[in-house]
């Protein structure tokens, strides 16, 4: 019934199609681990959709990125460190993928979103490291934040818009067993 959702913007993982990392999986004989690559709005979407409905969301990112546990928050821009460290810091999404910079490192469950005039905010999110880190074990994401670190979210197949379910019956892409997408999975 649930699809994983992935934004990979790198050209190796073109958007529509599937994939899966070699040697991804820990069931002998089991079905392969499967990802459809989409625009990160479609995750966006389905995700505040899903929340709205009354379900948790889960999901993949990059948990230790601009992120503070005193205040509960992660933020794209939480830190400036381009003017800490006087340099820019230009690597996009794509490429911090494609050397590494950037993987998938934790799973949590978005439980609330915040939208206004049809344009998500923020997102709650709650934690499995306990009730005595963030707020009682609940941050907030903004959405910056949500663009640059979210990777993946499971999503049921009937919240795919028409155009994309199509796309699963598709012969994955296998990506190599390095891959950071299969990070978390591992």
């Amino acid at each position: 019934d649930y699809v994983c959702l992935v934004n990979d913007p790198r050209p190796s993982s073109p958007i529509g199609r599937t994939f899966t990392v070699e040697y991804l999986g820990n069931v002998i004989g089991g079905p392969p681990v499967i990802y459809l690559n989409v625009d990160m709005q479609v995750i966006k979407d389905v995700a505040a959709a899903t929340i709205q409905g009354g379900e948790p969301v889960w999901f993949g990112c990059d948990v230790g990125k601009m992120m503070s546990n005193d205040y509960a928050f992660w933020d794209a821009e939480l830190y400036d460190l381009p003017a800490v460290y006087d340099t820019a810091f230009g690597l996009d999404k794509a490429a911090r993928l494609a050397y590494h910079e950037t993987a998938m490192t934790h799973a949590m469950l978005f439980t609330g979103v915040d939208v206004l005039d049809g344009v998500t905010r923020r997102w709650r999110v709650e934690n499995s490291w306990g009730s005595d880190r963030g707020k009682d074990g609940f941050y907030t994401m903004n959405d910056s934040w949500f663009g640059q670190y979210v990777f993946e979210i499971a999503a049921r197949k009937s919240a795919l818009p028409a155009g994309l379910q199509g796309a699963l019956d598709a012969e994955p892409i296998v990506l190599p067993a390095w891959d950071p997408m299969g990070a978390l999975a591992r």
